[in-house]
Parts: C-alpha cells; sequence; structure tokens
C-alpha cells in the first residue's frame, strides 16, 4: 500500500510542480529623473499574460511560472527584459530610447515616421538646447545642423541673430520662416526662453512648400515642451550665474608707441612734430581696459508638469539677466518669461490644447556696432588723453568724430520695453474613420515702448556729438497678428502595403500695427530722470512727431499626398495657392508646387545585411515663394515732399507729393529648390550619415531704384525710381552629418556629432540699367564697397587691388599715376594694380576683393556620460569667407593698430604696411589692404556635470540633483585682427563689414538643476 501511494506520488510530482504558479510586484521608474512611470505595459514574453502600471508606477503580475521573461516596455523608452527567477519583487527603470524619440519628424501641418521622410530635414533636440543653454535661442542652431549659418549682430546683451539656410539667396529679407507650436512667430528667437524648447525641426528643401510664399528661407518649426498624461507632476529647477570678460582686446599702440608714429608721420609731411619728449608723455591710458568690464548674468528657470488619464499640463516661468562687457549699467538684457500648456481629451475623439507664451524684455543698449560706437573711439581716441578728460579742448585734435568713450556712456540714457502675448488653440476631432479634421488658431500681441534721452553736453569744439541742447524721444509700437488653419487629414492603409495619406486645409493670416513718436528740445533739468515729453519746454521747430500704421493679409489653401508602397517606395506631392496683399489686383495669387520621393534600399530582399540598418535614397524639387518685403510698392503713396505757391499772395507752403513711383507688376519671388539626399544608419544604428547635394535658383528678386526719366519727378525729397522683378540668385553645395551614438556600459556612453556644408553662391542676373546694385560702407565720402552683381556672389566686395609698397621714386615713375584716388604716389605709398591696363589707376581699376559668405561650415559636438559625470563640448568653424576692417579712422591724430609697427620707413623695409604721414595719399582708398580672412574655428562651449547619488537626494527628497560648470565662447581660433569674426549687420549688400563690432564675451558659469 505504502509502496504504491509512493509511486503515485512521484509520478504525479512533474505535473505538481509545472503546475505551481507565483505572483511579483514592483515599481516602474525613469532612470535619468526616478519618476514614477504609469501606463508601462508589463508583459510575459511570448503570452498574453499582461498588466499596465498605475499611476504610481506600481504593478503586480500574477500567475507566472519559473523561467518566464517579462517585457517591460513605453514608447520612447528602451525596452527592457528580466528573467523571472522566483522573485517576488522586480523594480525597473527605463532609459531613454533617443532613436524611438527621433523616430517622429514635423513636416508642416503633420508629422512623419523618420524612415519615411523624403524631404531635406534636420532636427535638434533638448538634450543638446540644454547642454548648450544659449542666452539666444537661435545659438543651438549654430555648428548643431548643416546648411544652418548663425551669425549674432554683436555680443551686447540681447542681440539678435541672423539665420541663413542654405545661404543668402535674395537681396530683401533672408530670415527663415518661424513657426512655434504650428503658428506663424515674428517674436525673434531671443524672445523666447530656451529651457521651454523641446526640438527645433529645420526644413531646408521644397518640403517646406507646404508654407508657400513664406517658406521661401527655409523653415524652423519649434516644438516646445509639455506635460505627459499619466505622470505625478514632476517640479523641475535650473539655475546658473556667470561672469562676462572680452574674449580679446585689439593690439593699439602704447602712448611712446603713438607719439613716435606721430612724430614721424609728422616729419614725412615736412611738419613740426607734435612731440618734443616721447619720454615724458603724462598721461597712458589702455583705453580698452577702461571700457572694457567684468559682467555678471544669471538665470532661473522653473516648471511644473504632469497630467491624469486625460489631461497634460505644463507651467513655466523663467528670467534672464545679463549686463554688457561694456558699461554694464548702461548695456543690459533682462527677459521675463511665462508658459502654460494644456491638453485635454474631451472623448476619445476630440481633443483640445491650449499653449500661451508671455514675455517682457527690457533692453538698455550703448552705440555698439557702427561708425561712432563706444569701442570705435576707445581704438581710435589717443592713449595720452586722461579718462577724466571729458571735453578734448586744449587736447591734441582727433578730428570731430572721436570722442571720450568714457564721457559716450555716461551721456547714454535709453530704455525699451517690450511686452509681447502669443498662444495658440486647437481643437482636433476624429470625426469618422481614418479621417481627423484640426483647427488653430494662433496670435502675437505685441507693445513696444521706448524711451531714449540725450543730454545737453559739450565734448569739444566742432565734435559732431555735441549737443547744445537736451532732447527726448519717446515711441510707443504697437503689432498684432494672427494666424488660422483648418486642415483635414485622411489616413489609411490599402491592401496591408499601401499606406496613404492625404491633406487638405486653408490658412487665414494678418499682420497690422501702429507706431507713434514724438521728439522735444530743453528737458527738465538736464536730467534722465525728466525724461518726459510733458517736462521738456521745446516748441516750433524743438519739437516733432510722425506716426505709421500698416496692415498686410494672406490667404492661402494647400494640399499634400503622401504614399507609401511596403515602407519601401515613398512619394509625396504638395499644392499651395497663396493670394496676398503685397501685390496689385493682377498678380495677388501665386501657385507653389512640390514633389518628393524616396525609396529604402534596405526594406529589400536582396538588400539583406547585417551591416546597414537603413539605407534610403530621396530626393525633391519644387517651387516656393516669397512676399517678405515692403508694403503697398503697386501703389503711388503720396509720402514724398514738395512745396507749392498757393493763396492770393503767392505764399511757399510746404506740403506732400507723390513718393517712390509705383510698380503695379510687381510678381512673387519663386524658388526653385532640388534636392538629392542619402540617409544610411549601420552598425545596430550607432552610426548615421546623411549626405544631400542642392541647388536653389530664387528669380524674380526686387531690384529697387530702376533708372526712369527725370520727368517723373524721382529726384525730388522723399520720391524715387520704382522696383522691379530683375534679379537671380543661385546657391549650390553639398552637406553631410555623421553621427555617432554608443552605450558602451551601463556606466559609459558615448555620442558625437560632425556635420559639414560647401556652398555655392552667385548672382545670374541683374537687369536694372547698371548691372549691379551697391551696398554697405567705408571710411567717409567713398564708394559703397559691397555689390549685388551677375557672376560674383551676393555682397561680394568691390575695391582696389594691391602689388606691395612702393619702395623708390623709379618705381613711381614706371607706375600708372594714383593722383585721381586722392594724391600722387610716393615711396613708401601703396601700390594699385592697373586692372584695366588704359596707363591710370581710377575707379574703373576696382575689382573683386572677395566676399562675406562663407564656402565651408562645420561643426563638432561631443557628449560623455561615465556614471554621474557628464561631459559635453560643441564647436564649429566657418572658412573661406573675407572681412572689412573698417574701424580705423582716417584721421592724422587717431590711434593705430601696432601691426603699424612693420610699416615702410625705406626701401626695403616693407612691401605691406605703407608709411607714416599726416600727408594726403591715396593708401586709404578702399582695397584688399583692408579686408581679411574672416576664417575661424570657435570652441563654442564645454561643460562639466555631475548628479548627486540618489540614495543621497532621496534624503533630502529630490529626485535629481546636478551640479555643473560650463565656459561658454571658450576660444576663437582665427587669423582675423578684429574682436570677432563673425561680425555682420545681417545686410545681403554690406555684410561682413567690422565697423567695430562688439565682441561676444566668454562666460564662466555655474549651476544646478533639480528635480522633486
Amino acid at each position: 500500500m505504502n509502496k504504491n501511494l509512493l509511486l503515485i506520488l512521484m509520478f504525479l510530482a512533474p505535473f505538481v510542480s509545472i503546475a505551481q504558479t507565483f505572483s511579483v510586484s514592483g515599481t516602474v521608474v525613469e532612470a535619468e529623473t526616478e519618476m514614477p512611470m504609469p501606463g508601462v505595459n508589463v508583459l510575459v514574453k511570448n503570452s498574453t499574460k499582461g498588466v499596465v502600471t498605475d499611476f504610481d508606477g506600481n504593478y503586480t503580475l500574477d500567475n507566472l511560472e519559473e523561467g518566464d521573461i517579462i517585457v517591460f516596455s513605453y514608447i520612447g523608452f528602451e525596452t527592457q527584459e528580466v528573467p523571472f527567477t522566483n522573485q517576488s519583487t522586480i523594480n525597473v527603470s527605463l532609459q531613454p530610447d533617443s532613436q524611438a524619440l527621433d523616430e517622429i519628424v514635423l513636416v508642416g501641418y503633420g508629422q512623419q515616421v523618420k524612415k519615411q521622410v523624403t524631404g531635406s530635414v534636420s532636427t535638434v533636440g533638448d538634450e543638446t538646447i540644454d547642454n548648450l543653454e544659449p542666452t539666444n535661442a537661435a545659438q543651438a542652431l549654430q555648428g548643431t545642423t548643416s546648411g544652418v549659418n548663425v551669425a549674432m549682430n554683436g555680443g551686447a546683451p540681447g542681440s539678435n541673430a541672423n539665420i541663413r539656410i542654405r545661404g543668402v539667396s535674395t537681396n530683401g529679407q533672408s530670415k527663415p520662416l518661424i513657426i512655434l507650436d504650428g503658428f506663424q512667430y515674428e517674436g525673434g528667437l531671443n524672445s523666447i526662453n530656451p529651457a521651454d524648447i523641446e526640438s527645433f525641426t529645420v526644413l531646408k528643401d521644397a518640403q517646406a512648400a507646404i508654407y508657400g510664399t513664406i517658406g521661401a528661407n527655409g523653415v524652423i518649426l519649434i516644438t516646445t515642451k509639455k506635460g505627459r498624461k499619466n505622470q505625478k507632476v514632476r517640479v523641475e529647477y535650473e539655475g546658473y550665474t556667470g561672469i562676462q570678460q572680452t574674449t580679446r582686446k585689439l593690439p593699439l599702440l602704447n602712448a611712446k608707441e603713438y607719439a613716435l608714429y606721430l612724430n614721424e608721420a609728422y616729419a614725412n609731411a615736412g611738419q613740426d612734430v607734435p612731440f618734443t619728449n616721447v619720454n615724458d608723455l603724462g598721461t597712458e591710458t589702455d583705453w580698452q581696459d577702461e571700457v572694457f568690464d567684468q559682467a555678471m548674468m544669471r538665470s532661473h528657470n522653473l516648471s511644473f508638469r504632469g497630467g491624469e488619464e486625460n489631461v497634460s499640463y505644463s507651467l513655466s516661468a523663467s528670467n534672464l539677466y545679463q549686463e554688457g562687457i561694456v558699461s554694464p549699467s548702461k548695456s543690459n538684457f533682462e527677459r521675463s518669461t511665462a508658459k502654460l500648456s494644456l491638453d485635454v481629451d474631451l472623448s476619445e475623439k476630440i481633443n483640445v490644447s491650449t499653449k500661451l507664451f508671455y514675455s517682457s524684455v527690457d533692453v538698455k543698449d550703448i552705440n555698439s556696432f557702427a561708425l561712432g560706437s563706444v569701442l570705435f573711439n576707445a581704438n581710435n581716441i589717443a592713449p595720452i588723453i586722461d579718462p577724466s578728460q571729458d571735453n578734448l579742448d586744449g587736447t591734441i585734435d582727433l578730428g570731430n568724430e572721436v570722442v571720450n568713450p568714457l564721457t559716450q556712456t555716461r551721456n547714454t540714457y535709453n530704455s525699451s520695453l517690450i511686452d509681447r502675448l502669443s498662444g495658440t488653440v486647437q481643437a482636433s476631432i476624429d470625426y469618422a474613420k481614418n479621417l481627423n479634421l484640426q483647427g488653430r488658431i494662433g496670435f502675437n500681441s505685441t507693445n513696444t515702448r521706448h524711451r531714449d534721452f540725450t543730454p545737453e553736453f559739450n565734448y569739444g569744439a566742432g565734435k559732431i556729438y555735441t549737443t547744445p541742447t537736451s532732447s527726448v524721444t519717446l515711441g510707443k509700437i504697437n503689432d498684432y497678428d494672427y494666424t488660422f488653419d483648418l486642415f483635414n487629414t485622411y489616413e489609411n492603409t490599402f491592401g496591408e502595403n499601401h499606406d496613404v495619406t492625404f491633406l487638405l486645409g486653408a490658412t487665414v493670416y494678418q499682420t497690422k500695427g501702429e507706431g507713434l513718436y514724438g521728439s522735444r528740445n530743453d528737458v527738465n533739468a538736464n536730467s534722465w530722470d525728466f525724461a518726459d515729453l510733458s517736462s521738456a519746454t521745446g516748441v516750433g521747430e524743438d519739437q516733432t512727431n510722425s506716426s505709421y500704421s500698416y496692415v498686410v493679409r494672406r490667404l492661402s489653401y494647400f494640399g499634400r499626398l503622401q504614399y507609401s508602397f511596403k515602407d519601401k517606395f515613398l512619394f509625396s506631392a504638395m499644392l499651395r495657392r497663396d493670394a496676398s496683399t503685397q501685390f496689385g489686383p493682377s498678380n495677388r495669387v501665386g501657385y507653389f508646387p512640390s514633389v518628393t520621393a524616396g525609396y529604402v534600399l534596405s526594406e529589400e530582399d536582396f538588400f539583406d545585411s547585417d551591416f546597414f540598418n537603413l539605407f534610403k535614397v530621396r530626393g525633391s524639387y519644387g517651387v516656393l515663394g516669397n512676399d517678405q518685403f515692403g508694403s503697398f510698392q503697386y501703389l503711388a503713396l503720396l509720402n514724398g515732399e514738395a512745396t507749392y505757391v498757393l493763396g492770393p499772395d503767392q505764399s511757399l507752403v510746404n506740403g506732400n507729393a507723390l513718393g517712390v513711383l509705383a510698380n503695379q507688376d510687381l510678381q512673387w519671388e519663386e524658388a526653385k529648390k532640388l534636392d538629392v539626399g542619402v540617409d544610411i544608419e549601420f552598425l545596430e544604428n550607432k552610426f548615421s550619415i546623411v549626405a544631400d547635394y542642392f541647388h536653389n535658383r530664387r528669380d524674380n528678386l526686387l531690384i529697387p531704384d530702376i533708372g526712369v526719366s527725370g520727368i517723373y519727378g524721382t529726384g525730388a525729397p522723399g520720391a524715387g525710381s520704382p522696383t522691379i522683378n530683375a534679379g537671380e540668385v543661385v546657391n549650390k553645395g553639398w552637406e553631410f552629418a555623421l553621427n555617432f551614438n554608443e552605450k558602451v556600459s551601463e556606466d559609459f556612453s558615448l555620442s558625437a556629432n560632425y556635420n559639414i556644408s560647401f556652398l555655392d553662391n552667385e548672382v545670374t542676373e541683374v537687369q536694372n540699367g547698371l548691372g549691379y546694385l551697391e551696398g554697405g560702407g567705408f571710411g567717409v565720402g567713398q564708394p559703397a564697397p559691397s555689390r549685388m552683381e551677375v557672376g560674383f556672389p551676393m555682397g561680394y566686395f568691390y575695391g582696389y587691388q594691391t602689388n606691395g609698397i612702393f619702395q623708390t621714386q623709379e618705381e613711381v615713375n614706371a607706375h600708372p599715376s594714383q593722383g585721381a584716388l586722392g594724391a600722387e604716389a610716393q615711396p613708401g605709398d601703396i601700390r594699385f594694380v592697373d586692372i584695366n591696363g588704359d596707363g591710370v589707376i581710377d575707379e574703373n581699376d576696382r575689382t573683386n576683393l572677395g566676399d562675406p559668405i562663407p564656402e565651408v561650415t562645420m561643426g563638432f559636438n561631443l557628449q560623455v556620460n561615465y556614471k554621474n559625470f557628464d561631459l559635453s563640448a560643441y564647436s564649429f568653424a566657418s572658412l573661406g569667407q573675407e572681412i572689412v576692417r573698417n574701424y580705423e579712422r582716417n584721421q592724422p591724430n587717431v590711434n593705430r593698430m601696432r601691426y603699424r609697427l612693420d610699416r615702410w620707413t625705406g626701401p626695403g623695409t616693407s612691401n605691406s604696411v605703407p608709411r607714416a604721414t599726416v600727408a594726403s595719399t591715396s593708401n586709404n582708398a578702399f582695397s584688399d589692404f583692408f579686408v581679411e580672412d574672416g576664417s575661424f574655428l570657435r570652441i563654442q562651449a564645454v561643460t562639466l556635470g555631475y548628479t548627486i547619488p540618489k540614495e543621497v537626494t532621496e534624503k533630502i527628497y529630490l529626485d535629481k540633483f546636478r551640479v555643473y560648470g560650463k565656459v561658454d565662447n571658450i576660444y576663437t581660433f582665427t587669423k582675423y585682427m578684429g574682436y570677432d569674426p563673425t561680425a555682420s549687420t545681417g545686410d545681403p549688400i554690406g555684410q561682413g563689414i567690422d565697423y567695430g563690432f562688439y565682441p561676444l564675451p566668454r562666460t564662466f558659469s555655474i549651476g544646478i538643476n533639480l528635480q522633486f
């Protein structure tokens, strides 16, 4: 009996063990933040068993058997598999999946899986933005995206950025279109808090044709951060403080060198020397040390993000304060922002969302980038003048322009307050199977108030800055615009292999505004404290006012078809119809088509490869428009001036007259864009390569001041010649981007990015009777140094070519006369080349001296994580462009750069720097002597951070505590002698001319990141 029972039990034992089941519980959190993750799928591999984590990230999984594999998965995070070995608790930390996060790409009025994108699109994510922590969000695109060139207007606090996508294509407005969370944003990227930005998406080719008339210069789509549904509120604080300093001082002559130079210059001109004892000059002032100062900056960002089952929300606020490294009390920038985001699912089919942005900017500035700027005066004033000398009478004569820069800053009073409210409200409804309707309205409302006060002050006899009476100017500007979008999307899959998306929609856009200005002399007490129109007492011509108003409207219809066959053959076609009030009735409407296509070879059976993960070739072609230019040029306006004889006494009366002649036939500028590219990912997606060839032709450019008969009165005050469509520019080149991303171990990861762009810019048509347009400025009374001319790059420099220095009188006699340039040459003067060979050096011998458009731009960026340490470094370079040195004054007694120490002093002493003289010469005529190589490599930012271990932060109720140190603008490798090789006004014709560029500061900062 016992034996039989034992045999039965032995037979049943395996079945009993097989049937034995267990339970396991645990919590799933984000690895980076340690925040609980609701909604995570917890499944048993190869089965239907599974649960979803609750609001606190907790789960319980029953009926497990030993040896089961538990799979934890969530969109945007790396899937994790854990073997079950009879544990009672399994806690999991999910890592963000950078590739999954990059899978969805915005393409305008929609999004696509990255694999199916057939246009040239680049993305910069929040990790890069957070690492750089730029004061101006545009700086996050500098060196991180191929084909995008970002040049700051200067290093003054709050400076704007000039963004160019694939070159300069027009003599008009070249800035790209900014789309912020779906609506057109005209506020400038320096008014947006970079910490609120989740990503930049740059549309560089015909993919931007969905935006029609406003997409010709490229499109930058900005997506801001928002909350996540089923997430507990996450509170984050980011703050830093830093010290700024100049990166460079110009090499100027010291007092003794200055005195010796002037003595030589006067002696060479046959005049008495000004300094009889150069060893006893009394005062020696380093004016750059006097002007430059250390300046502080600080930043605070606070955000709350979270959500419930059907609601997500985000609330953030920030404050940035930056002082200038020149006169910090008179030059500073403060930006305060607030942002609210709310997303609500009213039902399974209806969603509404809104985002509101508020920014308040307070700017005080100095003259920082023009002839007469503070640095211009600091570089030209004599080093023998005492800094306390406000009135320069009794000192050495520096002409009528140069004044004491310290006095100039003390007498600078201004303030600009800019309040902006922007936002969007959107509703989406899935009203039928495969059909979705979205409506969205976005708006911008801006109020600008400006006050400027000029005190009564005497800088010295003949100085142009002397003001015999004080004055105040007030300005108030109100700008408002709105964008209304309504679009319907149809998505369906036919026969499992045919994916179709069809978009049809309309957009209404209107912008309007008004400005009111008033000025009045004789301010009470000659004081900034009383600088108001009501306290000033000026009457008659001592009080003036002006105003303006404008309105521009645009109505657009657009459609897009996207087709995919087996995720292998890709096709897209777009058409947009725009009607704009910028044009007359006969040309108000424009049609802008485009097509894109792609072929994913890696989806083919014959391409089966363990090496390649993706191999896609793509191409696009489209026509885009541009109406970003002055309004009402098709209308004849009475904004000219004239004097009339009126009344019985035939008295003279001033009045209005016809202004610039109208052209009712003005048409759209058209951008015809071709792009062919390849996207490759290989070695388990660790490496990726993106390569593009592009050819952009912009025609119908608006050429102003077309010569007409004077009988039309174009020479009268306020009048002018008409503008016509008569120009064309071509930009073509190559772009390459290489990315590497590797998680070597749990403690070590590495990512790197290298991008490079090659650009060839050429003007191919200017039909204005002259064959060219001029722009820019050099010195005083000299011809414009920049041109737009057929066969040359946009804004190339046009002047005299040099061929060394005359060494002897025999060389002067054997050379064509240079007297037409201002004076006959003497030994030691610059020798100019007789380009046309007519035996005379004159204006007909001017030629191409280089251009300000870089031929090559590149960026290299690196990020390393080791245990709790993180290191990031960003750099960018620009090669092949030239810069005009235009901050040296042509006055006898101003200070000089140190290269003048290598001047010609006799035969054989120098063949590059002319002699010192105060006599008339042609040495200051615009020539390649003033044109320098502007190529540079800049180490943009290096950050080293450390995250406090979790076991420490938990004790103080923090989920994350990171401290870091950062250095911005570390060093610039360049041969350029000026402050900064990125100097530019941004003008298409006139960029690259350095008027005394305010340098970008080097900043040392420390900061913290907190999450709880």
